[in-house]
């Protein structure tokens, strides 16, 4: 696998490692880094394939070279929907019909998408730009989470400070702990939450925490915006790619209901 990613940096993909073991390429020119997953590349191209591929554990995925890279991609779809023959429009129009096509022209040509190579290039960008945002979305939503268990373990931990100041000047006394056992457990439960969120940081003031909180929140919900709208420009062109997929015979069955999902 490293001699693989050695060659890719050879031919000039910068690589990035990412969490969880994650792999991303970024050719000369592009703005994002392309994840090394199947449900982006296409089956046989995840990171997984590839490292069975090396290990011998599986055998070359089948060229995709078969695909009109150079041939226009509108043209080439009005030729055969006038055509209306062959086992790859009967195929085809067993599922869809002429209004999703007519669609997915329009599509098309709305976005200078006049070559098969293109729509695949924009169909990664878009489902790149989703899974970005939705990365962000769930390091934002694990900070409120955070900020939220600081503040409440700070309000708890000022409520029962005296308390427990009362119970060492009572000696640690069972009495005095079995008159105010609930609040010296909330004054512990305070103190875990600092040590198991802080790692031993410097507790922060009330009210950074509450500006943090606020800033977190409205971080959050611009995200959203943007989350809602990349979900919906996914969600149409791999709908467009699935439908010209399937009309030129590029796909299967089941790599299109993949991709519906």
């Amino acid at each position: 696998m490293d001699t693989f990613l050695q060659a890719m940096a050879a031919a000039g993909y910068e690589v990035k490692h990412g969490r969880g073991g994650t792999i991303s390429f970024r050719a000369k020119g592009q703005e994002r880094f392309t994840r090394l997953r199947a449900s982006t590349l296409g089956r046989g191209y995840g990171q997984e394939d590839i490292r069975a591929i090396i290990e011998g554990r599986n055998a070359l995925p089948e060229s995709r070279s078969k695909a009109p890279h150079k041939v226009n991609l509108i043209v080439d779809i009005q030729s055969r929907m006038r055509a209306g023959k062959g086992p790859a429009y009967e195929r085809w129009a067993k599922i869809f019909n002429l209004k999703q096509m007519a669609a997915a022209l329009q599509y098309l040509q709305e976005n200078g998408l006049a070559e098969y190579e293109q729509l695949a290039q924009k169909t990664v960008e878009l489902s790149d730009r989703f899974h970005t945002l939705s990365d962000r979305i769930k390091t934002t939503e694990s900070a409120i989470r955070v900020n939220a268990e600081l503040q409440a373990a700070m309000v708890d931990y000022a409520r029962t400070r005296p308390v427990f100041e009362g119970y060492k000047a009572a000696k640690y006394s069972r009495k005095y702990l079995a008159e105010h056992g609930a609040d010296l457990a909330a004054y512990r439960a305070a103190q875990d939450t600092f040590r198991r969120l802080l790692s031993g940081a410097k507790l922060p003031k009330m009210n950074t925490l509450k500006v943090e909180g606020r800033e977190l929140g409205t971080k959050k919900k611009a995200a959203y915006g943007e989350y809602r709208a990349a979900r919906k420009d996914m969600q149409e062109i791999v709908t467009v790619k699935a439908n010209i997929d399937h009309l030129l015979g590029l796909t299967d069955a089941q790599k299109n209901k993949e991709m519906e999902r």
